[in-house]
């Protein structure tokens, strides 16, 4: 429609709208002028409406405004703590050494300098459960968590002989007092790696940017990930012993296997501060991981995050905010399908 038309319709309607005043005598001049206003308000309505729909073709019509830039209420600055060593309680010997300095804060390092290519440290805790993890042989100090809490462990560094067979080059034992609970699951280990210069670090913090509260900013870097990255499938089939994840290398390729997708999404929860466990066990027989994660609200939500060998799921973060543990684990089943046996 062009202006002028605009403008002779406009004036055609406002002539008629005073023909009906002369007629209807019975309405009041205050109904009468608000009667008016409202055809004249929608009579110029018209042209401005045409002109956004007609220009380009229809181009135009996802020329819309930028959304603001929403901040929520959660504070999302990136809390990355950092691993310290080699400290001042330094155990071992010329081939291998483990640093117990911060072990009450849920880690230690460990350090092989000897020349044996295969290196593996063994953590076992009270419950008798032993984590076996391959030692970077380069001389470099690696950060492994306490991921049993409080209690006696025994730590030992082995070198392989042949085949299968390893040597001990060095153990120790030790009675541990964590900090807290929660703290192995808010540092970086071997197998969750960040550091503040990891860009998932930065990620992870534009994503919980409109969060108000930690199970937003949970829901928030679910989908990223979940939306974003493809299960390597060629990968799952060939992967090595002692295969290590790379968060900034799983965000360059989008894709990734199992231990990617848990070790980005728990490298990206702990730098917002929320403590998570990476976990793996079996559901019935099946070998699964999972994500739990703790809200001070709420508690631990465990296996809010699980992985069923083709898929990831998370749970209704609503339905976690309003029910117990029990009712949670109710929704992935009855509970006692899923046998937790690590934690990273």
């Amino acid at each position: 429609m062009s202006v002028y038309a605009s403008i002779m319709f406009c004036v055609i309607l406002y002539n008629m709208v005073g023909s009906y005043y002369n007629s209807i005598r019975t309405l009041t001049a205050a109904a009468f002028r608000s009667l008016r206003f409202t055809v004249l308000t929608l009579v110029f309505m018209i042209p401005a409406l045409a002109m956004a729909g007609c220009s380009g073709g229809g181009a135009a019509a996802a020329q819309t405004e930028p959304e603001e830039d929403v901040i929520g209420s959660r504070d999302s600055t990136p809390e990355v703590l950092v691993p310290e060593h080699p400290g001042t309680e330094v155990l071992g010997n010329e081939e291998a050494e483990i640093d117990i300095t911060r072990i009450a804060d849920g880690y230690f390092s460990a350090a092989y300098h000897g020349d044996s290519k295969k290196v593996k440290l063994q953590m076992t805790a009270d419950a008798g459960l032993t984590y076996t993890y391959d030692l970077v042989p380069d001389g470099s100090w690696n950060v492994f968590p306490v991921s049993d809490g409080s209690g006696h462990y025994v730590l030992g560094i082995y070198t392989n002989i042949e085949a299968t067979m390893y040597a001990e080059v060095f153990s120790t034992e030790l009675d541990v007092e964590l900090t807290n609970d929660f703290i192995p699951f808010l540092y970086p280990n071997q197998y969750v790696w960040f550091t503040k210069d990891t860009r998932a670090v930065s990620k992870g913090a534009e994503l919980c940017r409109s969060a108000d509260t930690d199970l937003d900013c949970v829901t928030k870097i679910y989908q990223y990930v979940t939306g974003n990255i493809v299960y390597d499938r060629e990968e799952a089939e060939n992967v090595q012993s002692g295969y290590l994840p790379d968060v900034d290398e799983v965000m360059d390729t989008g894709k990734g296997i199992c231990l990617d997708y848990s070790s980005l999404m728990a490298s990206m929860l702990r730098s917002q501060g929320i403590p998570t466990r990476m976990e793996v066990g079996y559901a019935g027989t099946a070998y699964h991981a999972w994500i739990s994660c703790y809200v001070d609200e709420i508690g631990w939500i465990n296996s809010l995050i699980y992985f069923d060998g083709e898929n990831w799921s998370m749970m209704d973060p609503t339905m976690a905010a309003s029910q117990g543990e029990k009712k949670l684990k109710k929704f992935i089943g009855d509970g006692t399908n899923y046998r937790r046996l690590y934690l990273y």
